[in-house]
């Protein structure tokens, strides 16, 4: 099938990743490691995306269930949702944008039930012959629903565990005895928070950390009898907050993200450094995992690493200001960025943009304005009593 040059450059990715497990573009022996359904990896609200989507141990929100949704345990009001809107290669098109709605409700004071919706939206594709004839116009789309329960397990610490099931369909497209279907999954993510208040006489201050196992699950398949890995992932964090005084706060916030998906540096590479078969598609998603740590020397499963700083300043519970910064080593996808955003609240609505600039390469989010719509149910039940 031939695309027209907007989707080539949209979902090759995409379409490397139907042709192996992962695949990777080989610079110095290591490379960039991509999977089926990486949609799942975009950051897709703008608290955590000003703060160099650092916020798996930030203070928690209404949109925690993306990061760590075990941090709702924590949270002081009983209910709220909340609407994400992120434009996507905003350069090339128009019509391509990633959605996420996220809510909560606490069942009493130590349960918590959470849900969330991620669309990504590729927009109008017309797909072409090698004839270059028309053969229709397409919407690929992928998305992901998730169900959560989280629970107080002490004063200080909290567990959760989500349910998430996965739907990609990148267009029917066929070509000789195959075909390209949608594909569906499985999978579920594991995480803790442990939060403890420092006793102070200079104000409040607050130490907090994080871990969130996410996306293990069954493999995903676009065609029969072949099945590609999900992208399993690893994020630990800690985050330090302090008041200055009863009307100002910082907050500072450091994330290690590691994807818990087999290396391909041995597998055999084809024309455009693309992996056909291979070694790593062989593994079992268990088995992946575990070997993640170890298929590679430790210089370069140190360099799989990605790092997000983040810093948050915030003016009476109402006014943020945010910045943040994004490290991946260059052997393996160098992107590098910084972020920054605002907030504002306003009783039970809150309002909060984020902004990227990257330093090492182009990114499907530069010069794009990502936007979050919240609303605290509580809050404003609150001020209807009132």
């Amino acid at each position: 099938m031939r695309l027209q040059p907007k989707i080539i450059i949209l979902i090759a990715g995409f379409f490397i990743s139907m042709s192996g497990a992962t695949a990777q573009v080989s610079t110095n022996g290591s490379g960039v490691i991509t999977t089926a359904a990486s949609f799942l990896t975009i950051s897709p609200e703008s608290r955590a995306g000003a703060m160099g989507d650092a916020g798996v141990a930030t203070a928690p929100d209404i949109n925690s269930q993306n990061w760590n949704a075990a941090k709702y345990a924590f949270i002081e009001s009983g209910s709220g949702f909340s609407l994400s809107y992120t434009p996507w290669l905003r350069k090339l098109a128009n019509d391509m944008n990633l959605a996420y709605l996220s809510g909560y409700a606490k069942l009493d004071k130590q349960q918590i039930l959470s849900g969330s919706l991620r669309y990504f939206s590729l927009g109008q594709v017309t797909f072409r012959n090698e004839n270059g004839e028309s053969q229709g116009i397409q919407n690929p789309n992928e998305f992901a629903i998730d169900f959560g329960y989280t629970r107080l397990l002490s004063d200080n610490f909290s567990g959760s565990v989500v349910f998430r099931y996965i739907r990609s369909d990148l267009g029917t497209v066929s070509w000789g005895t195959q075909s390209l279907r949608p594909g569906n999954a499985f999978a579920a993510d594991i995480s803790f928070y442990y939060q403890k208040k420092l006793n102070s006489t200079a104000g409040k201050k607050v130490i907090s950390a994080g871990v969130n196992v996410s996306n293990l699950g069954s493999k995903i398949s676009y065609e029969s009898g072949v099945n590609y890995l999900l992208p399993a992932n690893l994020r630990l964090g800690i985050a330090y907050s302090t008041e200055l005084d009863p009307a100002n706060k910082l907050t500072f916030a450091l994330d290690a993200n590691k994807l818990l998906v087999p290396s391909q540096k041995n597998d055999t590479l084809q024309g455009g450094g693309v992996v056909i078969g291979g070694s790593s598609s062989d593994k079992s998603v268990l088995g992946g995992a575990l070997s993640s740590f170890t298929d590679v020397g430790l210089k370069e499963e140190l360099q799989e690493i990605t790092i997000g700083v983040g810093c948050e300043y915030l003016y009476d519970k109402q006014f943020a200001l945010r910045t943040g910064y994004f490290y991946e080593n260059q052997n393996n996808g160098n992107r590098k960025y910084f972020t920054v955003g605002a907030g504002l609240k306003l009783n039970a609505f809150s309002l909060d943009f984020a902004y990227l600039v990257p330093t090492q390469q182009n990114n499907p989010l530069e010069n794009t304005l990502r936007f979050t719509l919240s609303f605290d149910l509580g809050q404003f039940r609150k001020a209807i009593e009132n």
